[in-house]
């Protein structure tokens, strides 16, 4: 790689850089929210079979 370069890829850390890591960081915490999400729908799931075994 050329010294010339070094400013193309300077530009496209710039552009692309802060969306990439909002994406990341995104998808990070929505993942968490999810598997929470998952938990308590078994936990409901499981209230509901409980209920109509009564």
């Amino acid at each position: 790689m050329m010294p010339v370069d070094l400013p193309i890829w300077v530009a496209l850390l710039g552009n692309f850089g802060f969306p990439i890591a909002i994406t990341i960081y995104l998808f990070v915490r929505f993942e968490r929210k999810i598997e929470k999400l998952e938990t308590v729908i078994m936990q409901l799931s499981d209230v509901i079979k409980e209920i109509k075994h009564k």
